[in-house]
């Protein structure tokens, strides 16, 4: 959790105001395609119903669609044409197997944020942006720095490669505790 801590203008008194956000970064989401094997596609082909008309119980023209590993359905018969309505079934089955994916992974996505994000109080302070003293501690490793404009402003080099070597040291420390 990040927390600031400012003075604002409306504040007549000079009390310091906490304010505090949980930040989650993830990677951005990659575009997925849904693969049908045909191999895993029962394809039924039986006669159109419906109003009256000249193909209508005469031709095999309407087709379903089964997936055999998820059970999923589609069927089609508006066409006159069987292969026209098997392209259309096609269509109709790849969007429920895509919306199906889509779902899982959104799911997947919020079981993993759930795992992410701490109780938000202020005992679980990640850093403190401190306006008063113009100051920002990173509370993970002790420090202190007193440059708060600049770093605001996206100078965090510093932060980052002290995070980096207080994490490549405790990677050093804990191979050396196995050996």
């Amino acid at each position: 959790m990040h927390r600031v801590q400012r003075v604002p203008q409306t504040e007549t008194q000079g009390r310091v105001h906490t304010s505090a956000a949980t930040v989650m970064v993830f990677p951005e989401a990659e575009e997925f395609d849904v693969e049908i094997n045909p191999r895993d596609v029962r394809v039924d082909f039986f006669c159109s119903s419906g109003p009256g008309g000249q193909s209508v119980n005469t031709t095999y023209s309407a087709v379903r669609l089964t997936h055999i590993p998820t059970g999923l359905v589609a069927q089609c018969q508006d066409q006159k044409s069987q292969h026209k309505n098997k392209e259309k079934a096609f269509k109709v089955l790849r969007s429920r197997l895509y919306d199906m994916e889509l779902a899982k992974k959104m799911e997947e996505d919020s079981a993993l944020r759930g795992t992410m994000v701490t109780s938000g109080d202020r005992s679980a302070k990640i850093r403190t942006y401190n306006y008063s003293q113009g100051r920002v501690t990173d509370h993970r490793i002790g420090l202190t720095l007193y440059d708060l404009s600049n770093i605001v402003n996206g100078d965090i080099q510093r932060i980052i490669d002290e995070l980096m070597l207080a994490d490549n040291t405790e990677k050093l420390k804990a191979n050396s505790d196995i050996m």
